[in-house]
């Protein structure tokens, strides 16, 4: 599950940012923006769950 986070992170970053920018209030794009900015640093952390196709296969290889 951690693996899909990277991806559901930056589909949430595009959708803050989107309804930031629709939204005619006060601050909304700077909210939006800092919102957008917290989930990319999560999806980057996430991101190294990752797995490696070539380190996988030499792991099989190995056993």
């Amino acid at each position: 599950m951690k693996r899909y986070l990277t991806v559901i992170l930056f589909a949430v970053s595009i959708l803050i940012i989107y309804i930031g920018a629709k939204l005619q209030i006060y601050w909304s794009g700077i909210l939006a923006w800092g919102l957008a900015l917290v989930c990319l640093i999560f999806a980057v952390h996430y991101s190294k769950y990752i797995p490696n196709e070539k380190a996988s296969k030499k792991k099989k290889k190995e056993i």
